[in-house]
């Protein structure tokens, strides 16, 4: 009978202390969880907004020139496609004039040096009385502020092979006497932008300070671009992500972050999401429970295994005494 106060004792004690260090390790990789997804989002998110600034300095070189070229339509037009080839990621380059600017070209005057099928650029005039730029949201919006910005995602549409979703990065431009001229553009397509953040995903994927303690997970997490009103932007393919809760939506317009459960595509996720610097967009990282929750598994595992173990020697241990003691 004692033996067996004994064997309880021992294994309620072995049981407390597993649990203690469960709770622990519960804690800890749970902690370790959050940070390495939260900073994996964060690099994302930095490192989209390195490549779109690195757009935006190219676009200003574009303009720059346009700028010192206003002589006539015909330096404009070389002025575009002297700088183009700088950066063969940009869909194309327009500069939308001020109504009549160049008598010569009438009303509507906007060349667009842009890819076609090939490699290389090509120009086309495409302001007419179908398409008044004049009335666009872009185009007013850049006369009224006066300074460079992001357009809202839209569909450019007009029968020809440069139709497709876009975000074009901004500029007004002014003549000697500081009146507007024009309103320069670069266009990005988001086929671009998805290929750049699956390079990222990648390249933070097999990044060194991630693959030294991997602790059993895949790291099969994506990336995707959410607009102001949860509009997802950007995605891999077959990813598209519908955010209906009203809190995330709220968040996503006032550029704030957060870590939300979610049921994605069939998969019940976890998404880290966070703003980008400088645009109305957030980028989330989004990696299945299921690949999150490996660590714990093993470690539940591990723990189980090692209580098993400590009662069974306990029972061994008892079993000596009472040998012993009847010897």
């Amino acid at each position: 009978m004692q033996r067996i106060k004994v064997l309880l004792t021992a294994s309620v004690v072995i049981l407390i202390a597993v649990g203690a260090s469960y709770w622990a390790v519960f804690k800890a990789l749970n902690a370790e969880t959050n940070v390495r997804y939260s900073g994996l989002q964060s690099y994302v998110a930095s490192e989209l907004c390195r490549t779109i600034k690195g757009m935006e300095l190219s676009a200003e070189n574009v303009f720059n020139e346009v700028e010192k070229h206003l002589v006539s339509p015909d330096a404009v037009i070389a002025a575009l496609e002297s700088e183009s080839n700088l950066n063969p990621d940009v869909r194309g380059y327009f500069a939308a004039f001020e109504p009549d600017f160049f008598k010569e070209k009438g009303r509507w005057f906007e060349p667009y040096v842009h890819h076609s099928d090939s490699s290389k650029f090509e120009m086309t005039q495409v302001g007419s009385a179908r398409h008044d730029y004049t009335q666009s949201k872009w185009y007013v919006r850049a006369k009224n502020i006066k300074m460079p910005f992001w357009s809202d995602p839209y569909y450019y549409y007009d029968g020809t092979n440069i139709s497709g979703h876009y975000c074009t990065y901004v500029k007004p431009v002014f003549d000697s006497e500081g009146k507007l001229a024009c309103v320069c553009g670069a266009d990005i397509t988001f086929e671009w932008l998805s290929k750049e953040l699956l390079n990222i995903d990648d390249r933070s994927r097999n990044a060194k300070q991630v693959n030294i303690y991997r602790l059993k997970r895949n790291f099969d997490f994506y990336s995707v671009v959410f607009d102001k009103d949860g509009t997802c932007l950007v995605h891999p393919q077959d990813k598209n992500v519908v955010i209906t809760d009203e809190v995330i939506l709220g968040n996503l317009n006032n550029h704030v972050g957060g870590v939300v459960e979610l049921d994605i595509c069939g998969v019940p996720s976890v998404v880290y999401y966070g703003p980008i610097e400088g645009l109305d967009w957030t980028v989330a990282v989004i990696a299945s429970k299921s690949d999150l929750q490996k660590p714990f598994t093993y470690m539940s595992i591990i723990l189980a295994l090692i209580a098993v173990i400590g009662i069974v020697a306990v029972w061994f241990i008892c079993r000596r005494i009472k040998y012993a003691e009847e010897a």
